[in-house]
C-alpha cells in the first residue's frame, strides 16, 4: 500500500484595454510511504501523508479559508448562429467557406449535460445535448460546403489559397533523438568543469518550463537545476520587472524561432520558452496547468499566505516530492497532448449497457462518506458517481490522471494508494482524500509486470473524510466482486485490447490518417487510431503539432469562419467547429477537399450514431 502527500526581438505586453486571454487550467500532489494492507478495519490505519502547512511553515495561524469555492461550469453550449465568411481573394491564406445547413440540418435536443454546471439540477443528470447529422449523399455534402470544393479542377486547392504551417521536423529526427528531449542535463561537478557541456545540454532542448518567485528565486525549471541556469533565470526575470516597473504585464515575446510565454499568478512566474511550434494560447494554458498542480499540492491560501508573510519564501521545500509531477505533465505537454489542447476528456468506449453495469455497481457499493468515485483505464474515464449538483473539473480529471498513470508516485500491482489532494477546479482552497486501487485483468501476469500504462485500470474513490480510508477500501472491494459478477472487468478488457477505430474502419477507402472529435457539451473528445501512420513518438508530435496549427487558426480571436482547411508540407488538415462538436481531421498533403468534406461529414454521423458508447452521457449520480 503507497501514501502520498500532498536577431531581432518582438515583444507582446498587455495594456488596459487588452482583452483577457482564454485559458483552463490542471494540477497534482507529492511523495509516497508504502505500507501493507491491512485486512481488516481492525488492523492499523495508514497515516496521512505529511502536507505543507502554513502553520508548521511560518507558525502563524492566519491562513485563510474559503470551502465554499468551487468550478464554475465545466461546459457551455452556445445557441448561437454559425458565423458565416468568405475572404477576399488573397486576403487570408487559409481555405475558408461560409457554413450552410445539410438537408435536415444540424440540431440540438435537450440541453443538459452530466457536467453541465455543478448547480445542475435532477433533471439535467438524465439529459444530454447531442447533435444529429442526418444521412447525407455527395450532392448534400457539396451543397454544404460549395465554396469549399469548388476550387481548381479536380478539387485540389491551388497554391493561392494555402497557408504552409512551419512544422516539428518529424522526417529530420528519430525517436531515439526525441526522446532526448526527455534526459535529464546532468549535474555540476565540485570543480564545474562540466558546465559548458551541461549547458549546451540544455540549450539543445526544444522546450523549457520554469516557475520563479515574484523575487527571482527559482522554484522549479524542467531542464537543469537552479544553479546551473543561474544567470538565464536571472535575465528572464530581470524582462519581466522592467515591465512591471512601467505598470505592464509581460505575456510573451520572441527571439528569432523562439516563443517565450510569461503567466503571472500571484507571487509566482510561470515561463514557457518553446520552439515546437505552439501558439501563445496554447503555452499558456499548459502554464496554468503547471499552476494547478502546485495549487493541488499547497492550496491557493496556503500558497497566498506563505509569500503575504514572507515574500522572499523559497517554495522549493513545501513542493518537496511534487516535483515529478510538475516534469510528467510538462513531458506530456511535449509529447503532444489532445486532452489538453481541447480542455476535454477521453473516455473509454463501451457499450451503453455494459456502461450501464458498471454505473449500477457503482451506485450499488457506495458508501456514505463517497464524493466521486472513478473507474479508469489507461488515463481513459470507463464511469463516474457523483452527487447530483456537482461535476468534476476536466482540469481537475487531468490531474488526478497524470498523478495516476503518469507519475512513478502511484505503482500498479494491486497496491493501494490514499493521497490528500486539492482539485483546484472543485475548490481550491482544501483537501480531499483520494483512494486509488489497481486492478490486475491479466490473471496470467503476477502484480501487474508487464502491463502497460494504457492498459492499467484504477479504481479511484474520492472522500471528503481524511478518516474514510477502510470505507473506501471496502467500497473498493464490494465494486470489484460486483463487477466481476456482472461481467464487468471482462468487458472492460475486451474494450482496452479492441483499441481506437482506424479511420477506415469507419469510413472504407477514407483519404483521412487520423480524426480527434470533441463533444462540447460533454467536454469529452474521441480519436482515432495512431496506427499505421503515426506509429513513432515523433511523428505523434508531427501530428499534434498540425492540430495545435488548425485548433489555433479556427479559435484565433478574429475568425468567424467555422470551417478551415490547412496545408502544410507533410499534411492536409480540416478543422470544422458548430456550437455542438469540433472536428479536426489530418490526410495527405494533396489530399482531394471534396474527399475531406465527404470523410468528415461521415466521421460526424458516425460519432452521433456511436455518441453513448463513445461519451459518458449522463453517468451515475446519487
Amino acid at each position: 500500500m503507497i501514501t502520498l502527500p500532498p536577431e531581432s526581438q518582438s515583444v507582446n505586453c498587455d495594456e488596459p484595454t487588452d482583452e483577457a486571454s482564454t485559458t483552463s487550467s490542471a494540477p497534482s500532489p507529492s511523495q509516497a510511504e508504502s505500507q501493507d494492507r491491512s485486512p481488516s478495519p481492525e488492523g492499523p490505519r495508514p497515516p496521512l501523508p505529511p502536507r505543507p502547512n502554513t502553520l508548521s511553515l511560518l507558525n502563524d495561524e492566519t491562513a485563510s479559508r474559503n470551502a465554499n469555492l468551487q468550478a464554475e461550469a465545466t461546459t457551455a453550449v452556445s445557441r448561437a448562429e454559425i458565423g458565416t465568411l468568405t475572404p477576399e481573394a488573397g486576403g487570408s491564406a487559409y481555405s475558408t467557406l461560409a457554413v450552410r445547413g445539410l438537408s435536415g440540418g444540424l440540431k440540438a435536443r435537450a440541453s443538459l449535460s452530466h457536467l453541465a454546471s455543478p448547480k445542475g439540477s435532477e433533471a439535467g443528470d438524465s439529459a444530454s445535448i447531442r447533435s444529429s447529422i442526418q444521412t447525407s449523399d455527395a450532392g448534400d455534402v457539396e451543397a454544404l460546403f460549395k465554396d469549399f470544393v469548388a476550387t481548381a479542377p479536380g478539387g485540389h486547392p491551388d497554391g493561392a489559397s494555402l497557408l504552409h504551417f512551419p512544422e516539428f521536423p518529424a522526417d529530420d529526427v528519430d525517436d531515439d533523438d526525441f526522446m532526448s528531449e526527455f534526459e535529464p542535463v546532468g549535474e555540476l561537478n565540485e570543480d564545474a568543469g562540466n558546465e559548458d557541456m551541461l549547458l549546451q545540454r540544455w540549450k539543445s532542448k526544444h522546450k523549457h518550463y520554469m516557475i520563479l518567485s515574484a523575487a527571482g528565486k527559482p522554484i522549479w525549471t524542467r531542464h537543469g537545476d537552479g544553479g546551473l541556469i543561474s544567470t538565464y533565470v536571472g535575465v528572464v526575470q530581470t524582462i519581466i520587472s522592467f515591465y512591471e516597473e512601467s505598470g505592464d504585464q509581460l505575456r510573451s515575446f520572441t527571439a528569432g524561432d523562439t516563443k517565450f510565454i510569461i503567466v503571472t499568478r500571484g507571487p509566482l512566474h510561470l515561463v514557457a520558452i518553446s520552439r515546437m511550434m505552439e501558439s501563445d494560447n496554447q503555452l499558456r494554458l499548459q502554464l496554468e496547468a503547471l499552476y494547478m498542480q502546485i495549487l493541488s499540492t499547497l492550496t491557493l491560501p496556503s500558497l497566498t499566505h506563505l509569500f503575504s508573510v514572507r515574500p522572499s519564501t523559497d517554495l522549493k521545500r513545501p513542493l518537496q516530492g511534487s516535483e515529478t509531477l510538475l516534469s510528467s505533465l510538462a513531458d506530456s505537454f511535449t509529447r503532444g497532448s489532445p486532452s489538453t489542447l481541447l480542455s476535454a476528456l477521453e473516455c473509454l468506449k463501451l457499450r451503453k449497457v455494459h456502461r450501464q453495469s458498471i454505473n449500477n455497481a457503482l451506485l450499488k457499493t457506495k458508501v456514505s462518506n463517497l464524493l466521486y468515485g472513478l473507474v479508469v483505464a489507461g488515463g481513459r474515464l470507463v464511469s463516474v458517481v457523483r452527487p447530483k449538483k456537482h461535476s468534476l473539473h476536466p482540469g481537475d480529471l487531468q490531474l488526478l490522471f497524470n498523478m495516476i498513470f503518469e507519475a512513478d508516485g502511484i505503482k500498479a500491482g494491486g497496491g493501494e494508494s490514499w493521497i490528500p489532494v486539492c482539485l483546484p477546479g472543485f475548490n481550491s482552497s482544501g483537501y480531499l482524500y483520494m483512494y486509488v486501487s489497481f486492478l490486475n485483468l491479466r490473471g496470467n501476469v503476477d502484480d501487474n509486470e508487464g502491463i502497460s500504462k494504457d492498459e492499467s485500470v484504477a479504481i479511484v474513490l474520492i472522500s471528503p473524510d481524511k478518516e474514510s480510508f477502510f470505507e473506501m477500501q471496502g467500497m473498493r472491494d464490494s465494486l470489484v466482486e460486483q463487477m466481476e459478477k456482472n461481467g464487468s472487468l471482462k468487458m472492460i478488457g475486451a474494450a482496452i485490447d479492441q483499441g481506437r477505430p482506424a479511420t477506415t474502419d469507419i469510413v472504407p477507402g477514407t483519404v483521412l490518417h487520423h480524426f480527434i472529435y470533441k463533444s462540447r457539451a460533454n467536454v469529452q473528445f474521441t480519436m482515432s487510431s495512431y496506427f499505421p501512420e503515426f506509429t513513432s513518438i515523433s511523428r505523434r508530435r508531427r501530428l499534434m503539432s498540425v492540430y495545435n496549427n488548425i485548433h489555433s487558426s479556427i479559435h484565433a480571436k478574429n475568425s468567424h469562419v467555422k470551417v478551415h482547411h490547412c496545408v502544410s508540407r507533410s499534411a492536409s488538415s480540416f478543422a470544422w467547429v458548430t456550437p455542438i462538436f469540433e472536428l479536426y481531421c489530418v490526410a495527405e498533403p494533396n489530399a482531394n477537399r471534396n474527399a475531406l468534406v465527404q470523410s468528415a461529414s461521415k466521421i460526424a454521423q458516425w460519432v452521433q450514431q456511436e455518441e453513448e458508447r463513445l461519451f459518458i452521457i449522463g453517468g451515475a449520480v446519487f
